[in-house]
């Protein structure tokens, strides 16, 4: 499938399974599946196109998709479709979209690299509020974990820095969960 095709097709996805047009959006996409991939983080093979499931959930990314069932074949189409690279985030729904994906997938295919995010808290619908406390992010990556069913994450990411927490301080969480073998390549690297 070329990057085109997806974009139209990904950003045409989120309205199709709000208007249960999966087949439709299905139609469109091509079989084919890219044969280009890069190392992502220098050690994760991935196909240059990648899902961001972002908009798989309901409403001012709030809650369940009105659609939980299309949301579900959207993310198995993708990975039919050659995808290899999930990106979502603890703050999406919240924390729907990682359930979301787990339904879906688990136990996910060989070669499978989902990414997530935190550091975001969501009050309610389209509103965000960064959260860079550390024993908050730690909180966020054992969570995540759980609701991913995964014991370590390929790759796990800051949402957002928080000007009220020293970034050292942020990092230095993720840098223990990277240490942990809870996550693999992280935006705080060796």
């Amino acid at each position: 499938m070329k990057r085109r095709t997806f974009l139209e097709v990904s950003l045409a996805g989120a309205a199709g399974v709000l208007t249960s047009g999966l087949p439709k959006i299905i139609a469109a996409a091509s079989t084919g599946t890219s044969d280009e991939t890069f190392l992502l983080g220098g050690d994760l093979l991935v196909n240059r196109l990648g899902f961001g499931a972002m908009r798989l959930t309901g409403e001012g990314i709030w809650g369940w998709p009105p659609d939980r069932e299309n949301a579900k074949k959207v993310l198995r189409r993708a990975v039919e479709l050659g995808v290899n690279f999930i990106d979502t985030a603890d703050a999406y729904g919240p924390e729907t979209n990682e359930l979301l994906i787990a339904e879906a997938l688990y136990p996910y295919p060989k070669g499978l690299v989902i990414a997530t995010k935190g550091g975001n808290t969501r009050p309610g619908p389209n509103q965000w509020v960064p959260n860079g406390r550390p024993e908050y992010l730690a909180q966020c990556v054992d969570k995540s974990l759980k609701r991913l069913k995964l014991e370590r994450i390929d790759l796990y990411q800051l949402h957002r820095i928080d000007a009220k927490v020293p970034v050292e301080e942020s990092l230095g969480a993720l840098k223990a969960a990277q240490d942990a073998e809870k996550s693999g390549t992280s935006d705080c690297r060796k």
